[in-house]
């Protein structure tokens, strides 16, 4: 006979609570490193899916995604000529905030180096890719315009022909692919306060030329993707480049350690904080309902001792309860999270690793909290049952 199922199934409705109970924990849990590992996903992904071998950018700085980057706009043709480089593209990436509809739109706009690239690499749900250098825009989803949309950005007036899903920045912001040209000429508008601000500061001419904008990136490109011949040696063009002066440049795996370890490494400690508090506090609920449970039981345990049960007996009834109460709880928390966690605002990576670890963590904690109810459970004796 199965004393733990026996007591559930006495007992179902008090098990169905404390496994939801546990299972909104555990979905917590679940959320936290898989928010972790969006975060991760997000930061990475514009570098992943971009297939540059290097990156080149203003001299002394480290790149468009740790802080700003401004290089010349001819910096592409001086990279192009460099034995062992196949291809070049310009590359620039800026917030912008416009209006459609009455509504108030954010978006990252990023510049395709067009008609080298036609985002091509972009994954579309719908639409096509851009074939025209002017007046043409890939959004993602998450901006929150559609097929044909017409938007106001800077002076002009775009078209969305193609939607991409999933496409956004380490902050989260949806993804705006628009041609190069366009990006640097969206950057150079300046509102009329601007104007007088840098009359009055550099004089009429310079502000005529534009030197004293407040945008930092007027006119300039951030940085140059390069890809590299299969035969070339990345070490020597890196040199090359670096033997300039005024660029610096970065290897993809430069980039990524940027983001990760740098830009984001504080968030990503907070988050494994916040998620290894909530398996603590998993760890007392579940101890305090298995000792809770011993507690009740007390009684029926005496009485299994009167009547000679071993104490292995006991001891499985214990494990047994908190072996089901852990994995139903598991069960719940998996499922509300796949229900639930596709419709948060940031992307929340539920990758298998990650729940198989979890699982592991539950079960531990399980034992352990069993090991609570236990100690109590031993120290009953038979003749407490006529008390």
């Amino acid at each position: 006979m199965n004393l733990g199922v026996k007591d559930i199934r006495f007992n179902l409705t008090r098990f169905l609570l404390t496994s939801a109970g546990v299972g909104v924990l555990i979905m917590a849990a679940i959320g936290m490193l898989g928010l972790y590992r969006g975060i991760v996903f997000d930061a990475l992904l514009i570098i992943d899916h971009v297939g540059a071998d290097l990156w080149v950018v203003q001299g002394g700085r480290a790149g468009p995604f740790a802080e700003g980057s401004a290089i010349s706009s001819t910096m592409d043709r001086r990279v192009e000529g460099l034995p062992g480089v196949m291809e070049v593209r310009r590359f620039v990436q800026t917030n912008q905030q416009f209006e459609f509809q009455g509504r108030s739109l954010r978006a990252t706009l990023t510049g395709l180096d067009y008609p080298k690239d036609t985002g091509n690499w972009i994954t579309l749900v719908r639409g096509r890719g851009l074939t025209t250098g002017h007046f043409e825009a890939i959004a993602d989803a998450s901006v929150d315009v559609d097929i044909g949309d017409v938007i106001r950005l800077g002076q002009d007036d775009y078209t969305i022909v193609g939607i991409t899903r999933g496409m956004v920045d380490s902050l989260g912001d949806g993804l705006l692919f628009v041609t190069v040209n366009d990006a640097t000429k969206i950057a150079e508008r300046r509102t009329g306060e601007e104007v007088l601000l840098s009359r009055a500061k550099t004089g009429v001419q310079r502000a005529a030329a534009g030197d004293g904008s407040s945008v930092p990136q007027d006119s300039k490109i951030a940085a140059v993707l390069v890809s590299l011949d299969p035969a070339a040696d990345p070490a020597r063009i890196m040199s090359m480049i670096l033997h300039w002066g005024d660029a610096n440049v970065l290897s993809r795996t430069n980039e990524e350690d940027l983001l990760l370890n740098k830009r984001l490494w504080r968030l990503r400690v907070q988050i494994l904080a916040f998620c290894a508090v909530l398996l603590v506090v998993m760890t007392i609920v579940i101890s305090l309902i298995i000792y809770m449970m011993t507690i009740e039981k007390l009684h029926q345990i005496a009485m299994l001792k009167l009547i000679g049960a071993r104490n292995s007996v006991i001891i499985s009834l214990i494990v047994q309860q908190a072996a089901l109460i852990g994995v139903g709880g598991f069960g719940m928390g998996v499922g509300l999270a796949y229900v639930i966690f596709p419709y948060f605002p940031r992307r929340v990576v539920l990758a298998p690793d990650d729940l198989a670890m979890m699982f592991v963590a539950v079960a531990v904690i399980s034992g352990l909290a069993s090991l609570i109810g236990i100690f109590r459970a031993m120290k009953v004796h038979a003749q407490e049952v006529l008390s």
